[in-house]
């Protein structure tokens, strides 16, 4: 990989590992009783003073693109918000498996929306990921592969969602890394606070300390995870960046096998094997 994108690397491979092992702080958020879809709203919240700052001088870029910005918001505040809920209903290594099929949903995103070229190699990623879905999926009995689960459509959702935005945020050259990270973390708010008034989630009695954790993790921990991730995807191709960052896979599976009880079955591994496999070769693909 030339020389001039090992910052763009070196920040997926960052947040990469942040995000591999963000389900932990959720999942201690939870057992202090905040809610799933709560934890959601108040950490992104929490990148509300991030978001001001970062938005200073730059409103005007909102009209370059309203359309698409608000597309943006949508698809990342969907993306984050059911991922959150899967890691916290799921097990987090098979979340992160079924999330990390976005390579296929960027592939294939990449090559409708912006015209970039599906090679021999990349139709082979396509195929070895497509079998590891198959084979995490399948249960005996079953006529078809299917998701299980909440959890697993979540997880898919998920993935898919953030293809999505990726492409479209690399589509949006002309507007800058920060309104496009603020578009996105307003969605995830949007997104939380529409599912919290449908599914009328109460609060509950949580302490004041927990609901100022939450928002330090937003103000902190997310808005370092979320930058790197932009200035990533802006600066790669899409279908290269979504496999870079499949490096949360491991931080996710290291971290959930030190501090949980979960327990992956064989299939699951032979099927994540075939997804990092399909990782692998696209990572040796030349450059765009």
């Amino acid at each position: 990989m030339p020389d001039r994108h090992w910052p763009a690397v070196f920040c997926l491979l960052l947040a990469a590992t942040l995000w591999g092992i963000f389900w932990y702080p959720l999942r201690l958020l939870e057992q202090e009783g905040l809610a799933g879809v709560w934890s959601t709203l108040l950490i992104y919240s929490g990148t509300s003073v991030v978001m001001i700052v970062m938005l200073r001088g730059r409103m005007a870029e909102f009209a370059r693109a309203p359309g698409m910005l608000f597309a943006i918001a949508l698809a990342s505040g969907w993306c984050n918000t059911s991922f959150i809920l899967a890691v916290l209903d799921g097990n987090v290594v098979r979340v992160l498996l079924l999330f990390y099929l976005s390579p296929v949903w960027a592939t294939l995103l990449g090559w409708l929306l912006l015209r970039e070229e599906l090679s021999r190699g990349a139709l082979l990623v396509l195929v070895l990921a497509m079998a590891g879905a198959v084979v995490m999926l399948w249960q005996p009995g079953m006529a078809y592969p299917w998701p299980q689960d909440k959890a697993d459509w979540l997880a898919l959702s998920s993935g898919f969602t953030f293809a999505l935005s990726n492409v479209m945020m690399r589509h949006l050259q002309h507007v800058s890394i920060y309104v496009k990270t603020a578009s996105g973390w307003f969605g995830v708010i949007l997104v939380a606070a529409v599912l919290i008034v449908f599914s009328q989630a109460e609060l509950g009695q949580v302490s004041a300390m927990v609901i100022v954790a939450a928002l330090l993790i937003g103000a902190v921990f997310l808005a370092v995870m979320t930058l790197s991730v932009v200035y990533g995807v802006t600066h790669l191709p899409v279908h290269r960046s979504a496999v870079i960052l499949l490096f949360e896979l491991v931080a996710g599976a290291v971290s959930s096998q030190l501090l949980t009880d979960e327990v992956i079955l064989p299939r699951e591994w032979l099927g994540g094997m075939l997804v990092m496999l399909a990782a692998y070769l696209s990572a040796r693909q030349q450059p765009d």
